[in-house]
């Protein structure tokens, strides 16, 4: 069982490093949709797995799945202001963990569904039960693009014009904003525009651009009060770019991304190695309660994430409002990331056998500092070189699946003793937080992100 959760993780990680740059060149929604389609077809197939490699070939091929949370993050944050953007991701982001625990309610009554109400029997009824999240996985991805938009403004291709279209607007010159960070920069200093499309004069915007206004949409709101160069700032930093590899590489390396990209490895690979041994940690220190109820404690512990979460990512711009300074978030994240260890600490430590200590430790104290310090770290990615969201949010996400295999690592190497385990990620997690602590939130000369 463990050999199949780390393979999905592998598989998720190696998405989430793709989906991230593909959320840059194609735009989130096409890559969201792509993600759970292809990650549809082994979901139908589940039911055909008869030995141990298949099961590991259909886990690896579901991961996928996991990777469409970096679409959904860099899409969210699209659509939803700096001030409010942690709530946003963190509401979105939240739902979709809850999704874990969610999962430990619906197959079961699915599949009891199935053998009581059609007939059929367990051996057969397991497998088919497969095919409802299929069909779900499938008309989720179809609404995605038949109904959604890109952008606030319309089409993904579109984004630059329509920040173009907003500068024009305010009586600003639009060549001003084609000057971004690295192999960028040079890119479209080449062609004028911020998407790099060559004008046919290849000095700046031309007047058949002009012509094309009314029809492209308005970047922003008229009656907020800004000045011409935070204008011009913000689309020239935060207008999502097609970065080149070697752009790829920079903002991967850069010591701003690797430090959202250390807290999630703590903060989410410490829930999905959780995720994957509560139940039977539940089990071991309370065998009364039977596998159902082993499950049932177990799935609060993910169905927090509706709540805690959320409330990470509002507390986050609940500070950033009152500061305005990102410091404030990057603060508060730290301050979970230690708690967060902690409260793992005791657990591991003590190794509860009152469950209504376990219970309140793990499904109400860890679960409020772990998967609020989830929600604080996307609510900080969004400022961390904003041209290019998608690669930062590509890369943090995978971080968290390399930590969820590293945990789940150290959990098989400690057999049973969940306790043990338990604290010495708690240690890694206090010790991670503490030692990127110091590292500015934004790079320095960074255009745009405040």
């Amino acid at each position: 069982m463990q050999n199949s959760n780390i393979i999905a993780l592998v598989a998720t990680l190696l998405v989430r490093l793709v989906a991230g740059p593909a959320c840059d060149r194609f735009g989130p929604r096409y890559t969201f949709a792509g993600t759970l389609l292809i990650g549809a077809i082994p979901t139908f197939l589940s039911g055909t797995a008869f030995n141990v490699k298949q099961l590991y070939a259909l886990r690896f091929f579901i991961g996928i799945l996991g990777g469409s949370f970096v679409p959904c993050q860099v899409w969210t944050t699209g659509f939803y202001d700096k001030n409010i953007v942690g709530t946003a991701n963190s509401l979105t982001g939240g739902f979709g963990n809850s999704g874990g625990g969610i999962t430990y309610f619906v197959m079961p009554a699915v599949f009891h569904g199935l053998v009581k109400q059609q007939g059929l029997t367990p051996h057969t009824a397991w497998r088919v039960s497969f095919v409802v999240p299929g069909i779900l996985i499938v008309f989720v991805a179809i609404l995605l693009v038949v109904l959604c938009p890109d952008t606030p403004t319309g089409k993904w291709s579109e984004r630059a014009q329509a920040a173009e279209n907003n500068l024009r607007q305010h009586n600003i010159e639009t060549p001003a904003i084609v000057e971004v960070p690295g192999q960028v920069t040079e890119e479209n200093e080449k062609h004028g525009s911020l998407d790099g499309t060559e004008s046919p004069s290849g000095t700046g915007i031309v007047d058949e651009e002009k012509k094309l206004d009314n029809t492209r949409g308005v970047y922003g709101n008229h009656e907020v009060q800004m000045g011409e160069q935070q204008m011009v700032d913000t689309a020239r930093g935060e207008v999502i770019q097609k970065p080149s590899f070697k752009e790829i590489m920079k903002v991967v390396a850069s010591p701003q991304t690797l430090v959202t990209g250390a807290c999630y490895f703590c903060s989410f690979g410490a829930e999905l190695s959780v995720n994957s041994i509560l139940g039977n940690y539940y089990t071991k220190n309370f065998p009364y309660l039977g596998l159902q109820g082993s499950g049932n404690w177990a799935a609060m512990f993910g169905l927090m994430n509706v709540v805690m979460r959320p409330l990470g990512g509002l507390v986050s711009d609940y500070a950033y409002r009152s500061t305005g300074s990102v410091w404030a978030k990057k603060i508060l994240l730290h301050v979970y990331g230690v708690l967060m260890g902690a409260f793992l600490i005791a657990i591991g430590a003590s190794d509860p056998h009152n469950l209504t200590t376990l219970v309140c430790l793990v499904g109400i104290g860890l679960a409020f500092f772990l998967e609020g310090a989830n929600g604080l770290n996307y609510s900080l990615v969004p400022h961390v070189h904003p041209y290019a969201n998608g690669v930062v949010s590509g890369f943090t996400g995978a971080c968290g699946n390399l930590g969820g295999i590293v945990f789940a690592i150290i959990f098989r190497y400690n057999g049973k003793n969940y306790g043990k385990a338990i604290w010495i990620i708690g240690c890694i997690a206090m010790a991670v937080n503490i030692a990127v602590c110091w590292i500015k939130p934004i790079p320095k000369g960074q255009i745009g992100g405040r």
